[in-house]
């Protein structure tokens, strides 16, 4: 099957992007150094072609009880223009997605879904829309999804909207005009910096993407690839599907459990996975789980994920889930599963790489945490 193309397809070849396959989407991978680009967001500005998300949009008048029933989250709870990170479970409580829902209207959501489980996550809101008053519409083509990230996002968009930015707090979605044209935007973020994402009509992604390159110019903003998306997530200690997350572990195991709002008020307090997720919170509670910490390399060579983390004695007590050479700290990071005896910043433990034990120290996530 050929790679699906996002709307910036073109620009990212002009400009000379390293493309890869990701999700069933041609994506760029880097556009020059990943350590560049990653700094960039960290000290300046970066911009990102995030339209491989999959958009979900759920309407109707019972649209907030449906997603109450079909996730694990009190959406209908939500005030419009707010947002909610949350997940989507199978019946036996393990995690099919992790998801973030903006409320755009008093009977409507935008669901956003990973690439790889857009598909997954669209079938599973059909099914279980059923006995609703709602509809479940596939809005990944109506969407192209663009992201300015880094400390100065706020003066680099700002001067191109006259949107209320500064209101536009943590976690919420604006209906705006950027450079002329129409845009959701949202502050939700990926990278642990300040940002902004911008939900399109693909028409306008490249007049859009240009708008905002000529006004970060004098910034420094450049454009960005996947593969500093992904050192900047992991040191701002943020899950990945398919890496943290995924069916086999509830939110309980993942250290997730806060996003499971057993208080509904709606459909009776039933939602799909709930009896499976409360004996998960009980068994937490009771013998916890293996935990989600940070390991800092003091070598040179980097954990990758799969890799065992081993005690003292060598015995395995833990995975790594993700691993890379860390821009900002100058050192190996990884994420990794636990025992929870081992659990405590400072603890003293060890990666097998192919054999060989290398000396790491658990760290309280996250590795890094702007200033605010």
């Amino acid at each position: 099957m050929s790679l699906r193309l996002t709307a910036l397809d073109a620009v990212h070849r002009a400009l000379g992007a390293t493309m890869t396959d990701f999700a069933g989407w041609d994506m760029p991978l880097r556009y020059g150094s990943e350590r560049e680009e990653h700094n960039a967001v960290r000290t300046k500005a970066g911009l990102f072609d995030l339209s491989h998300m999959g958009e979900i949009t759920v309407s109707g008048p019972q649209a907030g009880e449906m997603l109450d029933h079909a996730l694990v989250g009190f959406v209908s709870a939500l005030a419009v223009h707010k947002a909610r990170y949350t997940m989507i479970c199978a019946a036996d409580g393990g995690i099919l997605d992790d998801l973030i829902v903006y409320r755009t209207g008093e009977d409507e959501f935008m669901v956003v879904a990973n690439a790889s489980n857009a598909p997954l996550v669209l079938d599973e809101l059909r099914a279980r829309v059923e006995g609703f008053d709602a509809a479940v519409r596939d809005d990944r083509d109506a969407y192209a999804l663009i992201a300015v990230q880094g400390p100065d996002s706020p003066a680099i968009l700002g001067s191109l909207t006259d949107a209320d930015l500064p209101g536009l707090k943590y976690y919420t979605c604006l209906p705006a005009v950027v450079a002329g044209r129409p845009a959701l935007l949202a502050r939700t973020g990926y990278t642990g910096e300040d940002g902004f994402e911008l939900f399109v009509a693909p028409a306008d992604a490249e007049a859009l993407w240009q708008a905002l390159t000529e006004a970060g110019a004098s910034y420094g903003l450049i454009p960005c690839g996947l593969s500093c998306r992904d050192t900047l997530r992991l040191e701002a200690g943020m899950p990945l599907y398919g890496h943290e997350l995924n069916t086999s572990l509830t939110p309980f195991d993942a250290g997730l459990g806060r996003v499971v709002r057993f208080d509904k008020t709606t459909n009776d307090g039933e939602f799909v996975g709930r009896a499976a997720l409360e004996k998960a919170a009980e068994q937490a509670a009771a013998h916890p789980p293996r935990v989600l910490v940070g390991l800092v390399s003091p070598g040179r060579r980097v954990p990758r994920a799969e890799m065992n983390v081993v005690d003292a004695e060598g015995t395995v007590i833990g995975s790594i889930t993700s691993g890379a050479p860390s821009p900002t700290l100058g050192k190996p990071i990884a994420m990794a599963y636990v025992d929870a005896t081992h659990a405590t910043p400072g603890a003293q433990v060890a990666v097998d790489v192919r054999g060989t034990h290398e000396p790491v120290e658990v760290v309280a996530l996250p590795f890094y945490k702007r200033a605010r």
